[in-house]
C-alpha cells in the first residue's frame, strides 16, 4: 500500500503536468479578456473539471472491474510507467524542437486560438473536451493517477476524495485567473494580457521541460518495477 504522503506527492506532480495545458489556458485567457467573461469562462472551466474527474473515475472503475494490480513491480504498473515515460519523452522533445525551429515567432497553435475562442460556447466546450481527450500524454497521466489511487488500497469514499483532489489541483491554472476576474476584473486585465503574451512566448518551453522531467521520473519508476518483478 502507498503512504498518504507518497500518494499526495504523486498526484500533485501528475495534476501539475495536466494543468499546464497551453491551449486550454490560452483559450480561457482569451475568453476572460472578451465579452461575457465570467459566464463563458465558468462553463469552460467546469467542463474541464468534469472531463478530468469523469475520466479518472472511469479508470478507477475499470481497474476494479478487471482486478488490476497497481503495486510496485506489477506488470500493469511497470508497463504503464514505461509507456507514459515514452509518451512524455516524445512530447517533451517535440515541444522543444518546435520551439527551437520557430525561434521568436509565436507557436503555431496560438494562431488558431482566436478562431476557437470566437466559437459559440457549446462548440467551444466541445472543442476543449475533445482536445483534452485526444491528448495521449494527459490520458497517460490520468491512468497513472488512477493507478496510484488504486495502489493505495483505499475504500470507495477515499478513492473519490483523492480523485476530487486531483481534479482540483489539475484545474488550478484555470481556476486562479477565473477567480481573479470574478473578484476584480478591472484590476487583473493587464495581468491577464501579460500572462497571455508570456504563455504564447514560453508555453511550449515550459511544457517541454516539465514533460522531460516527468518522463525521467516515470522511466526510473518503470526500471525499478522491472527489477522488482
Amino acid at each position: 500500500m502507498t503512504s498518504v504522503a507518497t500518494l499526495g506527492a504523486e498526484l500533485v506532480a501528475y495534476a501539475a503536468a495536466v494543468s499546464l495545458s497551453p491551449i486550454h489556458i490560452g483559450l480561457l485567457l482569451l475568453m476572460l479578456l472578451g465579452p461575457s467573461p465570467i459566464q463563458r469562462g465558468s462553463w469552460f472551466v467546469l467542463s474541464w473539471m468534469v472531463t478530468i474527474g469523469g475520466v479518472v473515475v472511469v479508470l478507477l472503475t475499470v481497474g476494479h472491474s478487471l482486478l488490476l494490480t497497481m503495486d510496485q513491480g506489477s506488470a500493469h504498473r511497470t508497463g504503464l510507467d514505461l509507456l507514459a515515460a515514452g509518451a512524455l519523452l516524445a512530447l517533451g522533445i517535440k515541444e522543444l524542437l518546435e520551439r527551437r525551429q520557430e525561434g521568436d515567432e509565436p507557436p503555431g497553435w496560438t494562431r488558431q486560438l482566436n478562431r476557437f475562442s470566437a466559437l459559440p460556447l457549446p462548440l467551444l466546450i466541445a472543442a476543449g473536451v475533445g482536445i483534452e481527450l485526444a491528448s495521449p500524454d494527459d490520458l497517460f497521466l490520468f491512468a497513472k493517477s488512477a493507478g496510484a489511487i488504486l495502489a493505495a488500497g483505499l475504500g470507495t469514499r477515499g478513492e473519490l476524495a483523492w480523485a476530487a483532489g486531483f481534479t482540483l489541483v489539475a484545474s488550478l491554472a484555470l481556476l486562479l485567473p477565473l477567480g481573479a476576474v470574478v473578484i476584480r476584473r478591472d484590476r487583473v486585465l493587464p495581468l491577464l494580457e501579460g500572462g497571455k503574451q508570456l504563455l504564447f512566448a514560453r508555453g511550449d518551453l515550459l511544457v517541454g521541460l516539465l514533460s522531460l522531467a516527468l518522463a525521467t521520473y516515470l522511466g526510473w519508476e518503470g526500471i525499478a518495477g522491472l527489477r522488482a518483478a
